[in-house]
């Protein structure tokens, strides 16, 4: 009896949550369909701008709903000062699937480095190419993309662990980051993404709905200015994110978790 009841108070938030979901699918099917069009007419300047400021605005609105329904609770305001802010690289943990759309939907300046299939993707790729956002399909290509955009005043938003987390509390981080500092001589604003959700972690499929809320809080760590030696700040930058997730870790006490409603599997 008491698994039935659980699974009916479920229903009505697996059906809000995938009404949210179907929501940010179409607004991105929709502008990828209009992205495809005027991007071969579009001159590269403002293409980038729209595109950007585009993709930016559909995930806030995004949030914005999942926040008003309850689903989820969001605090990303850590960003909002350093919105305008032109050349800085954005570099954060990878704890879910969602963590692109946390950022960029603060910074609408901001490309990201994507993976190379994505760039096909029939919801992503057109306006991912509008947007210049920069692929990883060439280390090398990706990193003279990334800066040119950094010294054209972009803002570069990278996940150093390259996929989502897959052994807790980080995966080793993959090169290229501090390179691009080097060579753009952009500061790394480090951000933190804390989350106890396992949604669209690794391994969790989309279709299973977590227990809601959902919780992100974005936190600013310390900024790194860049340095010739790109190989020691590569290691030092991991190292501090490291110990700096171990303490989070470690201080985390199940009383100041937020209730949430149990998980419909």
């Amino acid at each position: 009896m008491t698994r039935v009841l659980r699974l009916l108070t479920s229903i009505p938030l697996a059906l809000m949550l995938y009404a949210l979901l179907l929501f940010l699918g179409l607004i991105s099917l929709v502008w990828n369909l209009f992205a495809m069009l005027i991007h071969p007419v579009m001159p590269a300047g403002p293409a980038r701008t729209l595109g950007r400021m585009t993709i930016a605005f559909a995930y806030r609105m995004f949030w914005w709903l999942a926040s008003v329904t309850g689903m989820m609770r969001i605090d990303a305001t850590c960003l909002d000062p350093m919105r305008k802010e032109p050349g800085v690289i954005f570099v954060a943990n990878h704890p879910t699937m969602l963590d692109a759309l946390l950022l960029v939907a603060r910074l609408p300046r901001s490309a990201c480095i994507m993976k190379a299939d994505l760039m096909g993707n029939i919801f992503l790729g057109a306006g991912a190419r509008l947007a210049r956002y920069i692929s990883n399909k060439s280390a090398r290509t990706m990193v003279r993309l990334a800066v040119n955009d950094l010294r054209n005043g972009g803002q570069l938003v990278i996940f150093p662990e390259g996929t989502r987390t897959v052994t807790p509390p980080l995966n080793p981080f993959r090169p290229g980051t501090t390179l691009i500092a080097k060579l753009a001589q952009a500061p790394i604003q480090t951000v933190f993404i804390d989350t106890d959700s396992p949604y669209l972690a690794k391994g969790w499929p989309l279709w299973r709905v977590p227990p809601l809320p959902i919780v992100f809080r974005l936190r600013l760590g310390k900024r790194f200015a860049p340095t010739q030696d790109s190989d020691v700040l590569q290691a030092e930058l991991e190292q501090y994110f490291r110990q700096n997730m171990e303490q989070r870790a470690t201080d985390a006490s199940p009383e100041c978790q937020t209730p949430r409603a149990h998980t419909l599997s």
